[in-house]
Formats: C-alpha cells, structure tokens, sequence
C-alpha cells in the first residue's frame, strides 16, 4: 500500500509538505538519516508535470540534512539536456550534480527475462529474450536511498507512465529499450494505452522482483488534470515502495485522464509546445494519446514549433527519413531486410505507434522541418504560421470548436492524457480487467 496517497486539488504549496512527509515516512521505514542519495526524475518533456520543482524540493530538503545529493534525468534515448534546460528543469541543482545517462555506455547487464517468459506474457506476439541493462550507478556505487520521482499518465507502451518505467526505459540499455518496445508494438498500441498492467509492464515488474530487490528505493509520482478554468493542476500524489503505489496513481489517472467520447471526432488540432517537443519521436504523443478518438477517414493536425528533426539519435533519424511512418507491413518488412532497423528495434516500434495505418491522416505543422521532410516520411504538411492564425491556441480550450464553418477538437497538450471513444475502450475492458488480476495474485 502506499505510505501517502493524497487526492484532490493540490497546490504548489501541498506539494512542497508532501515532499516533508515522504523523506520523514522515508527515514522512518528505513531507520537512519541518509548519507548518499539518489533522485531518479523525469526528462523535460515531463516539465509541464512539475516533476522538475519537485525534484528541486527534495534536492534541497536533503542537502539540508546533510546528504551528498545526485540527479540522473531517465532520459532513456532521449537526447541529453543542455546545461540551460537543466536549469530550466531542475532549477538551482548544481550542473555538476546532474549526470547523462547514455543507453549505451553507462549501462550495466543485470540479468534477462528468458523468451520463454516473454512469449508467455505477449500471449505469443513477441518470442525474444528481455535483457535488463541498467545505469551502472545502481549497483557500483553506494546509495542509502534511491528516489523515483515522476507523473503517472496514460502511455503507449507500458499503458501507465512512470514507476518502474524510470528504471528499464529510463535509465535502461539499448538491448533492453529496443526488444521492450518492440514487444508492447506487437502487442498493440490501442491494447496497451491506459491498461493498468499491459504485457511489458508484467515483463518490467518480474524483472524489479528478480534484479532489483535490495536496492533502497521508493517511488513518487504525482497525478494531473485540468480544472475547470482549464488550467493543469496536481489532483494526486503518491508514495510508497510496492506495485500497488503504481496502481493507485494510475487507477486516478484512469479516472482524471482518459477522456471518454460518445463519437469518434472528424477533426482533432493538437499542439506540442515549442520547450518541450523537438522530434516526433516524442511529438507523436499527439497521435498515439488520440488515435482512438479519431474517426475512420478523418485528420489530425499537430502544431510543433519546437519541430526540428524525427529521431532522438542520428541511427534513429536515418531510419525514419528511410522508411516513414508507412504502417505496421511496412515497418516488419524493413525489420527482416534491414539489420540497422533490427539494431535499433525501438525505432520500428515508434513507426509502428506513429502511422494511423492508413485510418486517418496525420498533419503535421513543423517549426522547422519542411514540407519535402514532412511528406518524406509519410505525413501531410501545413504552415505553421497560417495554422497558428486559422486556430489561435491561445484563446482555445479543450474540447469543442467551430471556426470558419469547420467544427474541431483542441487538445493543447495530449501529452497528459488519453482520447478515445466508448466503444474502442469498452472492447478492450474485460481484457484490461483480466490481466490486472492476473500479474497481482
């Protein structure tokens, strides 16, 4: 259970006492004052979550009591932050205790899910061993407590963010970043959205049980929603060391979240806010968080001034710019024929997520990126600028808009949520049910 669970409007203020009652809740389970500590929080395109104050907080509540402090960002294959976005993140953390994590050189094996397991978990639809390569600073250094901070929101491969996310994609490996989300590809991205334990978060569980029990670790994570003036506020917090802290963050994301409609919508505008969104490879939140919500033959145009390039990586980008986000045949077909796609499995698995698999058209109004670039990888293309002034983000809210005789759905971050019909989520429920059953007996 966890140690804290607070639910309702929580202001900046709550937030920083709840930092208090953790460490104190903390210090009183694991009996001493601590020496070392480690924070484990998101990247920046998690800043609107407040994950970065947060951070701060604790930071400066430890150093306060006399702990040497670090931060690696779980950036996962993301690319690193600039001194200047630490700051803008993190605050007055010292640079110097901020550390990169890098997928491939700053990574240690610590054991593998044998493919037995695997396929027995994906019901079959992923036969390949999960090894588990993670941030060496785990086990060769000597931390007294290990904080995981972070905002639980619907996600495309492990259905909730946040948790153990932090570890095996965060702070996880190439191996273990490419054949994870593969496997969730395969699974489905409309299976996986907002199901509370899809397939690789069973996998990522079984691995925490086996691989990581003797680490001092908690998690923190916080909750959402926008209010009735549509501002996004803090609606819960929570802490605490076991899988049911995960579950009753992402069980009031489910509630707070999700946003459920009676028909599917013709036209949806998006914006990914020029600070945060620089690639599609974490743009296309905008496609996977509204894919379901979207009707057969219908358009989703996203406004990314930030929009600058495809991958996180120069291989990844390279794939991209070759194969597009074509469909799921196209992709598995680049797979088998190309061994740098199958080096960088992850890479297939976000062309599989991004394509609309010919349902709907995705248009994308890019920054910096051009028409040439965009409709290269198989996107249609609109101006920024004349977007920008037909659909006005700043006077818009969420929901419902007619303009000019066309009628339009704006989300302005799709990042913290989920859009889908009743129907696509009532046919996934039973199934949804099933497995949260299954991976806690």
């Amino acid at each position: 259970m966890p140690w804290i669970a607070e639910t309702g409007t929580l202001t900046r203020s709550d937030l920083l006492q709840l930092v208090e009652r953790t460490l104190e809740a903390v210090g009183d389970r694991w009996g001493h004052t601590p020496r070392r500590v480690l924070l484990l929080p998101p990247d920046i395109t998690r800043m609107h979550s407040g994950s970065g104050w947060i951070t701060e907080a604790f930071y400066r509540q430890l150093t306060q009591r006399g702990a040497e402090v670090h931060v690696i960002p779980t950036l996962g294959q993301h690319e690193p932050h600039t001194p200047e976005q630490n700051r803008q993140m993190f605050g007055a953390i010292p640079e110097e205790r901020i550390h990169a994590h890098d997928w491939r050189t700053s990574v240690t094996h610590v054991g593998t899910i044998d493919a037995d397991t695997v396929r027995e978990v994906t019901e079959g639809r992923a036969d390949w061993e999960l090894p588990i390569w993670l941030h060496r600073t785990l086990f060769e250094e000597d931390w007294d407590w290990i904080l995981n901070i972070g905002h639980v929101v619907p996600h495309e491969v492990l259905g909730f963010a946040n948790h153990n996310k932090n570890y095996f994609i965060g702070i996880g490996g190439h191996a273990t970043i490419c054949a994870s989300h593969l496997a969730a590809a395969m699974c489905g991205i409309e299976n996986n959205l907002g199901t509370l334990i899809t397939p690789v978060r069973h996998l990522f569980n079984l691995a925490e049980e086996r691989f990581l029990g003797a680490l001092p670790d908690a998690y923190i994570q916080v909750v959402m929603k926008r209010d009735a003036s549509g501002r996004l506020v803090h609606c819960g917090y929570f802490a605490g060391d076991d899988l049911e802290t995960y579950l009753a963050a992402a069980r009031l994301s489910a509630r707070e979240n999700i946003t459920v409609l009676d028909e599917p919508l013709q036209k949806v505008v998006c914006l990914m806010q020029g600070d945060e969104f620089f690639s599609t490879w974490v743009a296309n939140k905008a496609v996977y968080r509204t894919r379901m919500a979207i009707a057969d033959g219908g358009e989703l145009l996203i406004l990314a001034p930030g929009l600058k390039r495809f991958g996180e990586q120069p291989e990844v980008e390279t794939i991209i710019r070759k194969y597009g986000y074509r469909g799921t045949d196209s992709v598995l077909a680049a797979y088998r024929n190309d061994p740098l796609v199958r080096e960088f499995a992850h890479a297939a698995a976000h062309l599989i997520h991004g394509s609309s698999e010919g349902r709907f058209t995705i248009r994308y109004a890019p920054g910096h990126l051009t028409r040439e670039e965009i409709e290269s990888v198989g996107y249609a293309y609109a101006n920024l600028d004349a977007m920008l002034a037909r659909y006005p983000v700043d006077t818009l809210s969420e929901g419902f808009h007619e303009r000019d005789g066309e009628s339009f759905y704006f989300i302005p971050t799709p990042s913290i949520g989920l859009w889908t019909t009743r129907a696509r989520l009532d046919e996934r429920r039973t199934a949804a049910v099933s497995a949260v059953e299954d991976s806690t007996q």
